[in-house]
């Protein structure tokens, strides 16, 4: 018999012609809007190349408008008393590598220029975070120019009550593509594309860039016979945050061990620069374990300190308290971890760290690391720019005093503020995590309340004094009112 062929009807065999059209047009259709949500992707990109063009230095009172492309920025504000300073740009791609070399280079020439000069200066570099760029008009720019100007004014301020010349203030905005997509709230689903991008470029480019700072500061310390005032901070927002502490994390906990390596040293801990601030950081606390572990293992810190390292975090930060973590789960997913146990030499109790917890909590929400609480008190601020403060100078003062007769429980009053330090901290620690008052920093991209501007100021300030603890004292004797 042979093999029987199937017979289809003509209705079995429309039934499936019919599905198949259907099917076809279904297929159609998903390609169709695939293809046009990668086209409006593809035109909401932001642009890759550098916003800022020129090299050359322009002095106006309002830069945005007269010279908004320009890498340098002498800025004089409108106001005979108002000190000027400086701005800088430079800009990195997604690869971490320099826009254009010459833009670093004239910046650092503008930088060497000064530190070359007779006078001091204190040197604050900003890397912005998510949604930013070195655009014009950009909000995280504007903040910057209101904080140099600031700290320009409680420099001012502060130099006159200690009786030595003021130091200049110079800003360095490192600029990157903190934006990928401009297309309204399509945008905020690059939170993970630019977190992996703020790792590489923390990795690369970032790296070179502050370490020639640094070395600048160097050469100015090493002409002086290690006797100079110039400084160099470096503050880093959001993903920023992740930019900085990619590119100085390894330096932070080899510079701990430094002074350690002779048993009967009597130094204080180094950091990079003068003071390393992060605001909101988008990285998980794992990358902080073993800075966290060494601060707690040294117990006791010389009455000389200087804080090294303050990352501050606002409790209602959903970012990275809410987004950071259903992220990082999945990422994470294979991942293993275990729970690591500490004895806590303040407390004497053992600690449990969860290194899967650690993994998927950012930096500032894990409990067990935080140091500080900063809570905000009804102080009113001047909130007027230029001028002097002098009110500001003497809390510079009185801070400094307080920092250095810090011990586990107690609190710094600011103005503005007030920073409590953990039961099972150290006095004078100076890696501090802080947990931030909601209203001194409502979100993740809140950077504009005047009493959080004051606080990074004067803790700026604070980190900035000489570091021989008898010099210190000796200027503040000298001053007028003491």
């Amino acid at each position: 018999m042979s093999p029987s062929v199937p017979v289809y009807s003509e209705k079995f065999s429309s039934k499936y012609r019919h599905g198949w059209r259907r099917n076809g047009s279904i297929g159609r259709l998903i390609r169709v809007v695939l293809l046009a949500s990668v086209a409006l992707i593809m035109l909401a990109c932001t642009t890759t190349r550098a916003l800022r063009e020129s090299d050359a230095a322009c002095t106006s009172a309002d830069p945005d408008t007269e010279c908004p492309r320009d890498s340098i920025q002498h800025i004089q504000p409108s106001g005979s008393t108002a000190p000027m300073y400086s701005l800088g740009f430079i800009e990195v791609d997604d690869q971490g590598q320099l826009q254009r070399r010459s833009q670093m280079l004239s910046v650092l020439d503008e930088v060497t220029r000064v530190a070359a000069s007779d006078d001091n200066y204190i040197s604050v570099v900003f890397v912005h975070g998510w949604k930013h760029s070195a655009a014009p008009h950009d909000g995280n720019i504007e903040t910057f120019r209101a904080a140099l100007l600031r700290l320009s004014k409680n420099e001012q301020a502060l130099s006159l009550r200690l009786h030595r010349h003021p130091r200049q203030v110079i800003g360095v905005y490192i600029g990157w593509r903190g934006e990928s997509i401009n297309a309204g709230y399509l945008d905020n689903v690059t939170f993970w594309d630019r977190k992996n991008t703020a790792h590489k470029i923390g990795h690369n480019g970032v790296t070179e860039i502050l370490g020639r700072l640094d070395a600048i500061r160097k050469s100015k310390d090493a002409l002086a016979g290690g006797q100079s005032d110039s400084r160099l901070v470096v503050i880093g927002h959001s993903f920023g945050g992740a930019i900085v502490y990619s590119a100085l994390g390894q330096i932070l906990e080899s510079r701990f061990i430094e002074p350690h390596s002779n048993p009967l040293s009597t130094a204080d801990v180094q950091g990079f620069g003068n003071l390393v601030v992060l605001i909101n950081p988008a990285f998980e606390a794992q990358l902080f374990s073993t800075l966290s572990d060494m601060s707690l293992e040294r117990a006791t810190y010389f009455e000389s300190q200087l804080p090294v390292l303050a990352v501050l975090t606002s409790e209602t930060d959903d970012a990275t308290k809410v987004a950071f973590p259903l992220g990082r789960h999945l990422s994470t997913l294979f991942e293993k971890g275990r729970a690591v146990d500490r004895v806590n030499p303040i407390s004497k109790a053992t600690e449990s760290v969860d290194e899967r917890d650690t993994n998927v909590t950012a930096i500032g929400h894990y409990p067990t690391y935080q140091t500080h609480y900063l809570k905000a008190t009804d102080t009113k601020l001047d909130l007027v720019p230029g001028g002097t403060n002098e009110s500001s100078a003497a809390s510079v003062v009185d801070v400094a005093q307080q920092w250095e007769n810090d011990a586990p429980g107690k609190v710094i009053e600011f103005p503005g503020s007030s920073l409590q330090r953990s039961n099972a901290s150290a006095g004078r620690n100076p890696y501090l995590v802080i947990k931030v008052d909601r209203t001194l920093i409502r979100d993740h991209n809140d950077l504009s309340n005047p009493r959080i501007a004051e606080f990074i100021s004067q803790l700026i300030l604070v980190a900035s004094q000489p570091q021989n603890l008898a010099v210190r004292k000796t200027q503040r004797l000298g001053s007028p009112t003491q």
